[in-house]
């Protein structure tokens, strides 16, 4: 029951089976963002976010000595910040291309104030970093960017209502009775399940 560190310790099959779920839930999110920017009004490119993806995992295995079989891909905590730059009216009738490119400066300072905080948790420690987002202060904040992305979740599912509640019960099944290594891996279970089906 103790965290593991190292993937490679989880042997190989292990490990591909981790980084096949990673994988998949990384693709759909780098492909949806791109798409929900552009319904912005702001032209991201989805071979863009795929190939800075892929540089970016590239990197991230390289930093970690090959340890955590993950794929990076774009977040949804940026979404926000996107439609505020689409939509402020002191921005009406720029051109998507500049207004784009405000947005993605927006995403370059997160990004640094990210490795800000990288900085502190080497400096400090983690606890004690980490006691000042506690819960309270992290929760809402994913609830937030799951309620902005639920009117596209919905959209997808209109698509084949059937398949979709396949694949989250599948998830959920999983997630509250699984054992072991398939209460670790629901995502690819529920993506394997509806496909079947």
């Amino acid at each position: 029951n103790e965290a593991i560190y190292d993937a490679r310790k989880l042997g190989l099959p292990k490990t591909l089976v981790l980084g096949l779920q990673h994988m998949f839930a990384m693709f759909g999110a780098t492909v949806l963002v791109p798409i929900l920017v552009t319904g912005y009004g702001l032209p991201l490119s989805i071979q863009t976010t795929l190939l800075m993806a892929g540089l970016g995992t590239l990197l991230f295995h390289v930093l970690t000595k090959f340890k955590v079989p993950a794929f990076l891909g774009s977040s949804f905590a940026y979404l926000g910040g996107f439609g505020a730059i689409a939509t402020l009216p002191v921005y009406d009738g720029l051109d998507p291309e500049l207004k784009l490119a405000y947005a993605l400066g927006g995403v370059v300072v997160a990004g640094l104030l990210y490795l800000v905080l990288a900085l502190m948790f080497k400096l400090v420690g983690a606890k004690k970093v980490i006691r000042w987002f506690p819960p309270i202060v992290t929760g809402p904040i994913i609830i937030l960017v799951g309620l902005h992305l639920a009117g596209s979740a919905v959209d997808n599912a209109k698509q084949n209502w059937g398949l979709a509640l396949v694949a989250i019960l599948i998830v959920i099944v999983v997630n509250i009775w699984g054992k072991g290594m398939l209460k670790i891996i629901p995502i690819l279970l529920g993506v394997v399940g509806a496909c079947v089906v």
